[in-house]
């Protein structure tokens, strides 16, 4: 099968297309023909390096990708929730390919009216944004939470989660993007990059913090006195000696909650919008593109 490797760390050009053996199914697993595969955030660091000690690889050469949708072509012993020709997508290793094999518990059928290439787009933003809510932060019915990134496709799964739990949401973006984020339907929208924008946030009960930096940096002193801060990026600094629970975390699968963000998405519920496809062939690209950062997902299809 082909398949897009890396060959190192270092930057787009270490990636590089070619044939690799196809993955056998074992027990408890199923193989997928893979129609489309997304680009996220964790791929190109992990290429530069920076998840080292976090999520280390196996050179000479590595397979990156989390997350696909696909066809099942292939099932091993035990599994009875897919058979072959069922339309799934899956929160998975190993995805920049033609196939791919996971354990079934990281996969959820797509609904009939979700196209493959946008239930790409879903697994792993979704299950991240409804984790940081759901897992981390716990709001409460009419807590304040403020959603760092919130136009970013985990931005707008936590959106979606913490809309359901009945928060009041504020959506935290940079200057140039508050008009577009108040098309989110948030109760209010901060420019995090403008100080006097940050002064005038009420008190906060928590911040879902999907950047990191300068921009949770920026809030910390709203949130009150015992307050969460949910992280996807790790522990701000001077979080916890201002007081402050704070949570960091990595995205675990769970099927029967991906199976639901499928039904969400194509009910036009949960909208995670594309930006831009590639073949698999022009991964490098597709990743530069990618990792220049905008509204929308890159994928690769075959």
């Amino acid at each position: 099968m082909k398949a897009v490797v890396l060959k190192g760390y270092g930057d787009v050009d270490v990636l590089a297309v070619q044939d690799m053996p196809e993955p056998k199914v074992g027990p408890g697993e199923v193989k997928v023909r893979v129609t489309a595969a997304s680009i996220n955030p964790v791929d190109w660091k992990i290429r530069r390096g920076d998840m080292k000690g976090r999520m280390d690889l196996k050179f000479p050469v590595a397979i990156l990708g989390r997350d696909v949708a696909g066809e099942v072509v292939e099932v091993g012993t035990g599994v009875e929730a897919f058979e072959p020709g069922d339309r799934v997508m899956g929160l998975v290793t190993a995805g920049y390919a033609e196939t791919v094999v996971a354990p079934t518990e990281a996969w959820a059928k797509v609904p009939e009216n979700l196209d493959l290439k946008d239930a790409a787009a879903l697994p792993l933003v979704a299950l991240t944004g409804t984790q940081l809510i759901e897992e981390h932060v716990q709001p409460s019915q009419g807590d304040t939470v403020l959603i760092t990134g919130a136009l970013g496709a985990v931005g707008r799964s936590a959106v979606f989660a913490a809309r359901a739990r009945g928060a009041r949401i504020w959506a935290g973006v940079r200057k140039r993007q508050v008009e577009e984020a108040r098309k989110l339907g948030v109760d209010g929208v901060v420019a995090l990059d403008d100080p006097k924008d940050v002064a005038k946030l009420p008190t906060l009960d928590a911040v879902a913090d999907t950047v990191g930096g300068e921009a949770v940096a920026a809030v910390l002193g709203k949130v009150k006195h015992g307050g969460t801060v949910g992280t996807v990026v790790g522990e701000p600094k001077g979080a916890k000696e201002k007081g402050l629970v704070v949570r960091s975390f990595l995205a675990h699968p769970d099927a029967h909650r991906l199976a639901q963000l499928a039904v969400s998405a194509a009910k036009g519920d949960l909208v995670i919008p594309i930006s831009r496809t590639f073949k698999l062939d022009d991964a490098r690209e597709a990743q530069k593109v990618a990792e220049q950062g905008g509204v929308g997902k890159v994928l690769l299809v075959n």
